[in-house]
């Protein structure tokens, strides 16, 4: 019986940064960098509703940016600083595309793109 291979990635973020980890190459069994994400945050509102709508809106944009490297996603590690990871995995969840998706999380500091890659690789190995 044929094993099929997983798509796995790996994701360390904070509130306006992501790095996204995973298989550049299908029969390569090697994760890489596949690509960053950047939040700029909201800019200085007057109106208070009006910049939380900002700020949710943003959020959903680098949101989006960052699943655009994970397409049919399998398993997803998250990582990184703050309260974000927790929002992203409820975030995967509702959509549609990843609501199968395993997800886990874990915090950690911010690491180089070398560091990151064999972070992920231990928790996928």
């Amino acid at each position: 019986m044929p094993v099929k291979n997983k798509k796995q990635f790996g994701v360390w973020m904070d509130n306006h940064h992501a790095t996204v980890v995973g298989h550049a190459d299908e029969t390569s069994g090697e994760f890489s960098v596949l690509g960053h994400a950047e939040n700029p945050g909201a800019a200085s509102n007057s109106n208070e509703n009006a910049a939380h709508n900002q700020e949710r809106t943003l959020l959903h944009q680098y949101f989006k940016k960052i699943t655009g490297h994970m397409q049919n996603a399998d398993e997803v590690h998250v990582t990184g600083t703050g309260t974000v990871q927790e929002q992203f995995i409820h975030y995967l969840a509702e959509t549609p595309q990843f609501k199968n998706t395993v997800a886990t999380e874990c915090t950690s500091n911010k690491m180089s793109d070398e560091r990151l890659v064999e972070f992920i690789s231990g928790k996928f190995n």
